[in-house]
């Protein structure tokens, strides 16, 4: 547990610091990836209390609030009206994502990653200025993000698969 508790704490430094820490985006970007194979080798080998699991209405509930939130990840980085709309459209995204992951996951690894990674989140978004406002691109833009969201989900649900975590049933 302590490996992941490490690279939770870490994930947040790193981007609570964002443009101060030393060494410019270079030192950033290779601390976010070493915080982000910390959770993953952390999580992996984990233990702790099991509270709840997955039942068919959370199951349902986590992939409708998994989709919502790589759209808005997709409306972020497409610059789309909906992106432009919400003050921080990506740090919601990571927000629905790590609350529907608690959904279905109820032992305590799972509130150390999701439940951390989700008041990152929250903290991230109660500090972080809001964007200036930039037109938005042509409508259509919404539907590109949203198909681009729907095969991302896709991928994602092959891999979940494939790693033992079943997206659906």
């Amino acid at each position: 547990m302590t490996i992941l508790i490490l690279g939770v704490i870490l994930w947040a430094a790193v981007f609570l610091a964002g443009a101060k820490l030393p060494g410019g985006k270079g030192a950033k970007h290779g601390l976010a990836a070493l915080a982000v194979v910390l959770m993953v080798v952390g999580y992996r080998q984990a233990e702790g209390a099991f509270y709840w699991g997955r039942s068919p209405m959370l199951t349902g509930i986590n992939n409708l609030l998994v989709l919502i939130a790589i759209y808005l990840g997709a409306a972020h980085g497409m610059k789309t009206a909906l992106g432009r709309a919400l003050p921080h459209p990506l740090l919601l995204s990571v927000l629905l994502w790590a609350v529907a992951h608690l959904l279905v996951n109820g032992d305590t690894p799972s509130f150390v990653l999701f439940g951390g990674l989700g008041l990152w989140a929250l903290v991230q978004m109660a500090v972080s200025p809001r964007a200036a406002a930039v037109p938005a691109k042509p409508v259509k833009f919404e539907a590109f993000a949203l198909i681009g969201a729907i095969l991302v989900f896709g991928v994602i649900a092959m891999i979940h698969k494939a790693l033992g975590y079943p997206v659906f049933g």
